[in-house]
């Protein structure tokens, strides 16, 4: 039996495309100014995931801007968030990615993740038959030379 409370929260919930620390994203959020509305892009890192994949949800996307790093906090299941788009994909060993906030020049920068690639270009290994015994001894014997 579903309560009130889940079904609400199941008509909330948005499809969201698969969302790690370390992930480049814009975030397409909605804003009011006086009776207009737009959409403001925000383009940053994932450097933290919390509260899960549901409604409590949030992720913290940190960008330099002109040497200040600007961090927010989105919900991403808010109704003011009209998409975001994944950029590329970071590789990275940890959850949090705290130690951003203090890096600086190249150890602020992350490795780009691409699997797909790196599969797409592995060389084809083929299959190399061994040569018949029958044939390596004949050509032996062709090669010495008498005495």
């Amino acid at each position: 039996m579903i309560t009130l409370l889940e079904k609400f929260n199941k008509d909330q919930e948005k499809k969201m495309p698969d969302l790690r620390p370390g992930d480049t994203i814009k975030v397409h959020q909605k804003i009011k100014e006086g009776e207009k509305e737009r959409i403001q892009i925000f383009e940053g890192i994932i450097i933290a995931k919390k509260h899960g994949k549901g409604i409590p949800g949030t992720i913290t996307v940190r960008k330099v801007v002109d040497g200040v790093g600007v961090e927010r906090v989105f919900p991403i299941h808010s109704p003011s968030l009209e998409k975001i788009e994944v950029v590329r994909h970071g590789k990275v060993r940890r959850s949090k990615l705290y130690y951003l906030r203090t890096a600086k020049g190249k150890k602020a920068r992350l490795k780009k993740k691409d699997f797909a690639a790196a599969i797409a270009e592995e060389p084809v290994i083929e299959k190399i038959e061994a040569p018949i015994d029958n044939q390596v001894t004949a050509d032996k014997k062709t090669e010495e030379k008498p005495k």
